[in-house]
């Protein structure tokens, strides 16, 4: 969806090609926005149906926006970096905002960064107290419509060449120590042969660096005999992995850390209990007992054992699922972000 710069108030860069959970939090909040403000995205690779126009129309659009001042919303240090470069070198009339989802102390670079922006929005409470400087904590939101229950789970399965029958147990995202992707293939390895019937499904971006520790994985599963029944699927390429939570019975979300961490969030919505780390903003996100298990970080011990909990009982997926479900639906909503995301744009315009 083609947009003239030159009347747009605030732009949302996504300035990296690989699909990551910040590209999906532009992609998704963007058009929701768009009903309020006037807003676009810029970058190299974007999904065809979000208000964006072309990179190189930055260089030519006018200095002020239609309000004056234009927003420039950065999400990583090259976006802040561009926004800089922007005001400052090609004069245009820029407010800065930067969103933070990381909890941990920044470098110097990135502390310097983001002194330099006009407003600061923390994707939690923890995350903010890592920032440093006065900050708006907005948690995260999900599109309750795109993440939602199936209509035909089966049909649904077919289309992803799953197997109909089975009892899927998902772990998506980049696969790589940091998320813990080794966890669930030693869990799934201890857990298959008690679940005739299940199978698990690894699916998410490898980068160059990454691809030793993806071999020892196959690796690790071919010699466990289990290579049709735990797969690594090649990352799909498609905008939305909504289908991929939609097929499932079960999430895991065995990371290591993380900032805010999306992939519980999603899976909830589409009505999937989750078994997760306390990390990121997983216990802001996950009512134990209710909507999924959280466990400390690395103990392959809880981990399993909560797994094995779900796949286990039928009618307690099926009450966390219906759970899950209300509690994004009530409280987690995209559209609550994107109102508190607008007032914060509108007050520095």
């Amino acid at each position: 969806m083609q947009v003239d710069p030159n009347v747009i108030d605030v732009i949302a860069p996504n300035l990296k090609r690989r699909y990551s959970g910040v590209s999906s939090t532009v992609f998704r909040l963007v058009p929701v926005q768009s009903e309020h403000i006037a807003i676009a995205t810029t970058g190299p690779v974007l999904p065809e149906d979000i208000p964006q126009f072309p990179l190189r129309q930055l260089l030519t659009m006018s200095c002020a926006g239609p309000s004056g001042h234009r927003i420039w919303h950065a999400r990583r240090n090259i976006e802040m970096l561009a926004g800089l470069i922007l005001k400052y070198v090609l004069r245009k009339k820029l407010k800065l905002v930067f969103t933070s989802a990381a909890q941990r102390r920044r470098g110097e670079y990135s502390r310097w960064l983001i002194r330099q922006m006009d407003a600061v929005i923390a994707a939690s409470g923890k995350a903010k107290s890592y920032l440093g400087v006065p900050a708006d904590v907005v948690l995260h939101g999900i599109d309750a419509d795109v993440f939602a229950p199936p209509a035909d789970r089966a049909a649904l399965r077919a289309q992803l060449g799953l197997d109909a029958d089975a009892l899927i147990v998902g772990c998506f995202g980049r696969i790589r120590s940091q998320k813990g992707t080794d966890l669930f293939v030693d869990a799934m390895i201890d857990l298959l042969p008690r679940h005739p019937n299940a199978q698990g499904i690894i699916m998410g971006g490898v980068t160059a660096q990454q691809q030793g520790f993806v071999d020892d994985l196959k690796a690790r599963i071919k010699g466990a005999g289990l290579e049709d029944r735990l797969r690594i699927l090649p990352e799909d390429k498609g905008f939305s992995i909504a289908p991929w939570f939609q097929a499932s019975d079960i999430y895991v979300a065995p990371q290591r850390w993380e900032g805010f961490g999306l992939t519980p969030l999603e899976a909830m919505s589409c009505g999937v209990p989750v078994v997760a780390t306390r990390v990121g903003a997983f216990e802001d996100l996950i009512a134990p007992e209710k909507t999924g298990f959280l466990v400390q970080p690395e103990d392959i011990k809880a981990l399993t054992e909560a797994t094995d909990r779900l796949m286990s009982d039928a009618e307690l997926r099926q009450e966390m699922s219906v759970n899950a479900r209300h509690k994004v639906v009530e409280q987690h909503q995209l559209k609550h972000e994107a109102e508190a995301i607008t007032a914060v744009y509108r007050k520095l315009l």
